[in-house]
């Protein structure tokens, strides 16, 4: 695998934005003009852009000026806020397995109109959020599907390389599953948890190592500069941090060591336990 693997979801888009006024009661943004376009060809608001030239100062300034492999997701918002994080060395590779979870017939559809019309399928999302797919759409295990051929072509490619991938929410979360190894109970937690630090905002950073963090002062010495230097190198992605760097407020920065969890007979019991 990579000595480290930099994920960045896009800043934030027009589909982000009226959603948000949606929620609040604001259905304006929903013209037919909006509806009548793909999800894919949704652009970055210019909050979204601010955000994304932030968070290319960030990580330069914290992490690298460059990387060895550049992956962007083939929708325009990620592409957008590849171009706006401003790496001037970045040769992007497009990446249509990188593509948002696709939401099917909730993929235009105003906050009323998924409580109101689409009301059982969210009956059903709150069962089992995991399995659940929309009309029409893709569940998470679908996406953790696609995203085993991304973490494959890391291992085959990108062995001891550093790589920044800037893709979108949801393939984040996906990524968090299967590099973690998250079951479904700690997916949903994390999923449906109010602490922000769970989140994964616009912009947000999800940072991967295989170089212990904890003996580097510096944080550029966690491996992007020189393979030489830094804390020790492990044969796995042993570490990960998550940073807002546009709104750091929003995310504990801190370094956490991964501990991909097994279970015992007994465990394995008690999680099909039904209270």
């Amino acid at each position: 695998m990579p000595v480290n693997l930099i994920l960045l979801r896009h800043g934030e888009s027009e589909g982000n934005l009226a959603n948000d006024l949606s929620r609040n009661g604001d259905d304006s943004m929903f013209d037919d003009a909006f509806r009548s376009r793909y999800s894919a060809s949704w652009n970055l608001t210019p909050k979204g852009v601010e955000q994304a030239k932030a968070t290319g100062i960030w990580i330069k300034k914290n992490i690298g000026p460059y990387f060895d492999r550049y992956y962007v997701a083939e929708y325009h918002r990620a592409m957008q806020t590849a171009a706006h994080a401003g790496f001037d060395r970045a040769d992007w590779r497009l990446e249509f397995l990188l593509r948002e979870r696709d939401w099917g017939q909730l993929d235009v559809a105003t906050r009323g109109e998924r409580r109101g019309k689409y009301a059982e399928e969210f009956k059903r999302r709150e069962r089992d959020g995991f399995f659940w797919a929309p009309p029409g759409g893709e569940s998470m295990a679908h996406i953790c599907l696609r995203i085993d051929r991304v973490i494959q072509t890391l291992h085959r490619e990108c062995s001891d390389k550093n790589v920044l991938i800037v893709c979108h929410g949801e393939v984040m979360w996906a990524f968090r599953v299967r590099l973690e190894r998250l079951n479904q109970i700690k997916y949903r937690h994390l999923d449906s948890s109010a602490n922000p630090y769970d989140k994964i905002n616009n912009c947000q950073v999800i940072h991967y190592t295989r170089r212990d963090p904890k003996n580097s002062s510096d944080l550029r010495s966690s491996g992007i500069d020189d393979f030489g230097n830094g804390g020790q190198l492990m044969n796995h992605l042993s570490w990960m941090r998550s940073v807002c760097p546009w709104d750091e407020k929003l995310s504990s920065s801190n370094w956490q060591t991964l501990e991909r969890p097994t279970y015992s007979n007994e465990e394995l019991l008690e999680m099909t336990r039904v209270e």
